[in-house]
């Protein structure tokens, strides 16, 4: 089985979160850089996003980007 690519670029995200790589206030790379980074169309880093702001690890601000969520 295939991992889709919305899911292997959220697990890769999630894991640079989660090891300090990516720390709270973080902003994370723009969608086109994302895209390039792991060869995904945009759809694929959308749905990333938005699973791992469901998981309370990112946000977004309108304008500015999405970034990662304080330690709780």
């Amino acid at each position: 089985m295939v991992t889709p690519n919305y899911q292997r670029v959220a697990d890769d995200l999630r894991e640079q979160i989660k090891s300090g790589a990516l720390g709270p206030g973080d902003k994370l790379p723009s969608t086109a850089q994302l895209q390039a980074s792991y060869g995904v169309g945009n759809n694929a880093v959308h749905m990333a996003i938005v699973l791992l702001k469901s998981e309370g690890l990112v946000y977004g601000h309108q304008g500015k980007g999405v970034f990662v969520t304080e330690a709780k």
